[in-house]
């Protein structure tokens, strides 16, 4: 593949590459560059959106060229202040380290682990001296610092920001120094930490990285971003079945995105395909990402039996979930039944599904998908 090929190939589904001039220039010298992408265990599970960097980090990687996994072991101690509006509460090294072994395990789903290096920071950061922390403190301005978005929102209402929060930063920008890295990969919401890095190896004599940053993925909802706290993920440890139901919950709209971020199948092509067919061969093309071949034909196969043309109405009412709500409530308001002790009945013997699969308690937790009671009431939740 031609340097100028690659490139198309790396800008494909990227919000901002600094600079896409800098990453030719590299592509053209020839050599494996060094890739690096940070993740911070914060959480056990890793969902879709973390993969919109993790098949980013395969393109070069199938391009031949070395990449790094990072695990923000300390990082995660310090916790990454972007987007927070509060301090982040601070994580017990016992949770990091339990989250940090899922992600290796997780990782490897998308990338070829005979071709990835597996770094943790603290490696390095736990060996820097006081007189390594003042030498890298001194190369940013509280005023830098306080001109980033989501810090001058914070210090203008008055709430607090922590010392440790203006070193998080430093510290991310200090791994690519440590790691002498080409290209940095992060969504676009890490823009402020990412160019830190820049300037920080320039600093210490250094080319600078480029700075590939990658959208963020709006979860299952179709507006905020994919996030286990708001239930709105698609995890890639999820079942088949699971995986093909939420992904034929999404609006149209938000299909397309998936395409385009998440796969390489021309855009076009999808565009001549039935929306609702379109839907049903992305669903199947994520199920196969991480399951073993065959796997998204089983759960397509099981999809359709279950939710056949004749099962299911084009048009069949919407609910909005709300935070609190209990089932049996929604199931009253919506008027899919007269009244609390008929929706407990109904669950209780079973005639209650939810994308096929039968809903045994009325603590039931809400997620989204398409609500059955009988054969010919339907609700789809939101």
């Amino acid at each position: 593949m031609t340097p100028q090929d690659a490139l198309k190939k790396l800008a494909r589904g990227t919000t901002e590459i600094i600079s896409l001039a800098d990453l030719e220039a590299k592509l053209k010298e020839g050599r494996p560059l060094v890739i690096k992408a940070g993740f911070d265990p914060t959480a056990p599970d890793i969902h879709l959106g973390h993969t919109v960097l993790l098949r980013k980090m395969k393109q070069f990687q199938d391009l031949g060229h070395d990449i790094v996994f990072l695990i923000g072991d300390f990082t995660a101690q310090v916790g990454d202040p972007t987007g927070r509006n509060e301090l982040r509460k601070k994580m017990s090294m016992q949770d990091i380290e339990k989250n940090a072994a899922t992600y290796k395990a997780q990782v490897f789903k998308i990338l070829d682990p005979k071709k990835t290096r597996v770094v943790f920071n603290s490696h390095w950061l736990n060996k820097l001296t006081p007189q390594d922390l003042l030498e890298l403190s001194a190369h940013s301005t509280v005023a830098q610092m306080l001109a980033r978005s989501d810090f001058k929102k914070r210090f203008e209402s008055g709430k607090e920001i922590s010392l440790l929060e203006f070193i998080y930063p430093l510290l991310q920008g200090y791994d690519s120094v440590h790691l002498k890295a080409d290209v940095e990969l992060g969504g676009n919401d890490q823009k402020f930490n990412l160019l830190m890095g820049r300037q920080l190896q320039e600093a210490y004599g250094q080319k600078p990285q480029v700075v590939l940053m990658t959208p963020l993925l709006e979860g299952t909802d179709g507006v905020n971003k994919m996030s286990k706290s708001l239930g709105n993920t698609i995890g890639i440890n999820d079942e088949p079945n699971d995986i093909f139901g939420k992904v034929m919950s999404i609006s149209d709209e938000l299909m397309m995105r998936y395409y385009e971020i998440l796969t390489e199948v021309n855009l076009e092509e999808v565009k001549k395909l039935h929306p609702k067919e379109a839907k049903l061969q992305l669903a199947q093309l994520i199920v196969d990402m991480f399951h073993p071949v065959d796997e998204g034909a089983k759960a397509r196969a099981h999809f359709e039996n279950t939710f056949s043309q004749h099962q299911i109405p084009e048009n069949i009412p919407e609910f909005k979930i709300e935070s609190g709500q209990k089932l049996v409530d929604i199931l009253v308001l919506t008027q899919m039944v007269a009244s609390r002790n008929e929706a407990r009945r109904l669950i209780k013997e079973k005639a209650v599904t939810h994308e096929g699969e039968t809903v045994n308690d009325e603590n039931w937790p809400l997620v989204l998908g398409v609500l059955k009671i009988g054969k010919r009431r339907f609700l789809k939740l939101t």
